[in-house]
């Protein structure tokens, strides 16, 4: 039985699918005004995975992830920009698309847009009116009245009188109540606006998920995810929105991965320490690494990026495919790992249990290898294949593993690595081989020296077969 540590109660309980068998789960997705940065790919990862283990495990998984695009930060980059929102907008959406597919992420079933659901953002908004949780403020917003809502607060632990003493001293004429937030925004001079019973406008953002996510999987499902800054207000304010609107449960289990601190420090852009994954990924041998480097740490707590635990999550993934080497493709091996894997994902996705697993299982590889018995070596390394699989490990034969260079901090050496592709590699290992052959030591070396200047090293091979990786 998995067990998932549930935001809202604050502990783990059994998933207990509302319909047998089946699951539905939504998490809130990107705003679509930058580049994905290391702590939107951690979000990423973190529910790729759990959706890939929930379908290992058998489940009919239904998953969606939405992008916003249309906020205010997309409106203000854009004017910035001197283009139209929308094209802004899908510019970053092929980007995030061009980012998910180089670390491996599956696509989501539904991918909603906030502009592609106005008519059910606004009906819900027709809904709160409707039913005294929503007014109509002064300026042309519609508001919701937080206090109208008796359970706000349940699920980041706040109460509403510690809220209010907290809040900010604003004069803002429009809300009865710091507390309340917008659901219809009023249209502004020169910003995109859509009709709407309240006169142009356009959605605020805390509706925009409540709308879709009850659209596409019902009023009540059974996970939501997200990352832990969504936990408030935005979660909290889903659920007053969608529980009021339909007067019954929303969610089930609510998970939420923990922050991205970078060399120790939270992530910001005012301490300079703000990555982009256009920036992380070309100083990595591959996007796999930063897939372990975040499976490394459980998700529910903090994760340090530096480029040491980069070093440490490469030199890691390198020791799993060094056991994956030449070996013949065979059936896997059935000798408890696999009960240990599961054991640990069931645990709350306890992905750096499981990883320890996989380490485990690779040694056991090597130690198949070194006493000869390649079957059982084989067999070992099909399960170990299969296992990594599941947390989307594993994406190339091992030999092309160690042909990608392995940028150095200051990129010369990837430079230098890239001189020769794999055509002109395996040409002087081949003139090394003739060279051998005729026992003309002085020229294999140097064919040796030359390669092992750009970066690749040789392996000579019982049997006179000759491997190689690059550095």
């Amino acid at each position: 039985m998995i067990r998932i540590h549930n935001s809202l109660s604050g502990q783990k309980q059994e998933l207990q699918p509302l319909e047998p068998g089946k699951l539905r789960m939504y998490v809130c997705g990107l705003t679509v005004y930058d580049y994905v940065h290391i702590g939107h790919a951690r979000m990423l990862l973190v529910f790729d995975v759990i959706s890939r283990y929930l379908r290992h495990r058998g489940y009919r998984l239904t998953y969606v992830r939405n992008i916003t695009d249309i906020d205010d930060k997309i409106i203000r980059r854009a004017a910035e920009n001197h283009e139209p929102f929308e094209a802004l907008a899908q510019r970053f959406i092929d980007a995030m698309n061009e980012d998910c597919e180089r670390l491996g992420i599956i696509r989501p079933d539904h991918e909603p847009r906030a502009t592609h659901y106005l008519p059910q953002i606004i009906a819900m908004a027709e809904q709160l009116l409707a039913k005294g949780y929503a007014y109509r403020a002064p300026n042309g917003d519609v508001m919701y009245a937080v206090a109208s809502f008796p359970g706000y607060g349940r699920l980041s632990g706040k109460r509403l009188e510690d809220l209010r003493a907290g809040a900010r001293v604003e004069v803002d004429e429009a809300k009865r109540d710091p507390l309340d937030f917008v659901l219809w925004k009023h249209a502004k001079t020169g910003e995109p606006s859509w009709p709407s019973p309240w006169g142009p406008g356009r959605p605020g953002w805390h509706i925009e998920c409540s709308a879709m996510s009850t659209a596409l999987l019902g009023t009540h499902f059974d996970l939501h995810g997200g990352g832990l800054d969504l936990k408030f207000p935005h979660h909290e304010n889903e659920i007053a929105q969608s529980c009021a609107a339909s007067g019954a449960a929303f969610v089930n289990l609510w998970m939420h991965n923990g922050f991205v601190n970078v060399d120790d420090e939270k992530m910001s852009k005012s301490l300079g320490n703000f990555f982009t994954l256009r920036e992380v990924l070309p100083r990595l041998r591959h996007p796999e690494v930063l897939r372990y480097f975040v499976l490394a740490s459980h998700y529910r707590g903090p994760i340090n990026y530096s480029l040491e635990q980069l070093e440490q999550a490469d030199a890691a993934l390198a020791r799993l495919y060094t056991a994956l080497r030449e070996l013949p493709l065979a059936a896997p091996a059935a000798n408890g790992h696999e009960e240990r894997f599961l054991a640990s994902m069931d645990d709350d996705f306890n992905t750096p249990e499981a990883l320890a697993v996989l380490q485990s299982l690779a040694r056991e590889v090597n130690t198949a290898k070194a006493a000869g018995e390649h079957r059982r070596a084989a067999a070992l390394a099909a399960e170990l294949t299969s296992l990594g699989a599941v947390l989307g490990l594993f994406s190339m034969p091992a030999e092309q593993w160690f042909r990608l260079a392995k940028p150095g901090p200051d990129m010369q050496h990837a430079a230098s690595a890239a001189v020769l592709d794999d055509a002109q590699v395996e040409a002087r290992i081949a003139a090394r081989t003739a060279a051998r052959r005729a026992r003309n030591w002085a020229e294999s070396d140097r064919i040796r020296d030359e390669l092992a200047a750009a970066g690749v090293i040789l392996e000579d091979n019982p049997g006179g077969k000759t491997s190689w990786r690059r550095a």
